[in-house]
């Protein structure tokens, strides 16, 4: 049966969170129905790279967005260890073998979520707290909990939050429950009208957040020469950097997984021409900033 395609026309994959929320869609539908043929591929309407969402059956907006939702609203085991990611090796130990153990050849998400927050191998703070993943950015300051906010975002994310995340321009009417992966996130007092830390929380999509959060397991972190690092992260302090690609070919999830790790999308000037003939046509790269007690990530260029 012939591929069939649907635009998930809301997403901008220059933009952390779109990106993230367009493999997340991927990795969500795949695991929501195994046996169908999962891929994706990014296609450019008026400058903007658009994830399409391709199948071997046609498939409506309504009804991708009917499976997501009733795949979202699952058991979060690893969301419930704690409300941020500082915690003690040995607590990040205890829940990192339960999820192995746990683990199996058809289900093992729980695990792949815990290689995703970070290692218990790898610890700040004189051994007292793991390093965990470059794609943290809050960590209970301000009540604004890194994984707390995840658990929210699974309990309260609607199909109507979904839906306009993937099909409908971004208009940023939710409050809270960000995990601060959009630019537009960042609200430092140069860049605004009025005080960013008043009003009822920061402008952010609901439904993108709560896609991305299951974008996780395809950016394991490991551990490095000095540091814990993160799949599509480079540099360190201010310098830390995340880069992503974008292709024109349709992908199911696990060479997704395999594209991601790729070293050359890295490097000060990737070589374009070789990624070309892999089918990647762009790089974007956004610096990752820490305002006061928060990170965010600046609006990403081309690499």
């Amino acid at each position: 049966m012939r591929d069939a395609g649907l635009l998930l026309g809301g997403i901008d994959g220059g933009n952390p969170l779109g990106f993230l929320t367009g493999v997340g869609t991927l990795r969500t539908a795949t695991l929501a129905k195994p046996c169908n043929d999962w891929r994706v591929k990014w296609v450019s309407l008026g400058g903007i790279w658009s994830p399409e969402l391709m199948t071997d059956w046609s498939i409506c907006p309504g009804e991708l967005v009917e499976l997501l939702a009733s795949a979202l609203k699952r058991e979060t085991p690893e969301f419930d260890f704690d409300r941020n990611l500082a915690v003690s090796p040995e607590t990040f130990r205890k829940f990192a073998r339960r999820a192995q153990y746990s683990a199996s050849s058809v289900e093992r998400g729980c695990a792949d979520f815990m290689a995703a927050f970070g290692c218990d191998a790898v610890a700040v703070d004189d051994g007292k707290t793991i390093q965990d993943t470059a794609l943290r950015t809050m960590s209970g300051a301000g009540h604004q909990h890194f994984l707390g906010t995840m658990k929210q975002l699974v309990d309260e994310t609607s199909a109507t939050d979904l839906h306009r995340s993937l099909f409908d321009p971004w208009t940023y009417r939710d409050r809270k429950m960000g995990l601060r992966w959009d630019p537009l996130e960042d609200r430092r007092y140069a860049l605004r009208w009025s005080n960013p830390s008043g009003g009822d929380g920061v402008p952010t999509m609901r439904g993108a957040n709560r896609l991305a959060v299951e974008a996780l397991p395809l950016l394991p972190t490991a551990p490095g020469v000095k540091r814990l690092e993160t799949t599509g992260f480079a540099g360190s302090g201010r310098t830390t950097t995340f880069s992503w690609p974008i292709w024109d070919c349709a992908l199911d999830v696990d060479v997704v997984r395999s594209v991601l790790a790729r070293a050359e999308i890295q490097a000060a000037e990737p070589d374009r021409a070789a990624l070309q003939t892999t089918g990647i046509v762009e790089v974007y790269r956004s610096r990752r900033i820490t305002v006061g007690k928060f990170r965010n990530f600046v609006t990403a260029r081309t690499a």
